[in-house]
């Protein structure tokens, strides 16, 4: 029985070891283009149905969009991608044209030209 509680005391830190994940979680925001209450639940509704992302919000009147994820479950372009996906441009990706068209009147905001 002694032998049994020694080795159960000696494994324990293996186990707790394989327990633990390796999580990479990251802060960080930029601007996401939008104008309405509308525009703010898209995208963070958006936001959140990417796995990793543990918190997301968007400003309405500085535009800036703040998310903490975890970089092991998603990649800060293809968080930018997504949001893009539902009509919405940051400075990595551009919403398609028809997708932007299909907003409703209240959330087309002017498109900015890049370069």
């Amino acid at each position: 029985m002694k032998k049994i509680i020694i080795l159960i005391i000696a494994l324990m830190p293996l186990l707790s070891f394989a327990q633990k994940s390796k999580k990479d979680i990251q802060k960080t925001s930029f601007e996401v283009e939008g104008v309405c209450g509308m525009c703010k639940a898209r995208i963070e509704k958006q936001a959140y149905s990417i796995k990793g992302v543990k918190s997301a919000t968007w400003d309405i009147p500085t535009h800036q969009f703040f998310v903490i994820y975890d970089a092991s479950k998603t990649s800060l372009l293809n968080i930018h991608k997504q949001i893009a996906a539902v009509g919405h441009d940051t400075p990595l990706a551009t919403s398609e044209q028809s997708t932007y068209d299909n907003l409703p009147m209240c959330c087309l905001y002017e498109r900015k030209v890049k370069e």
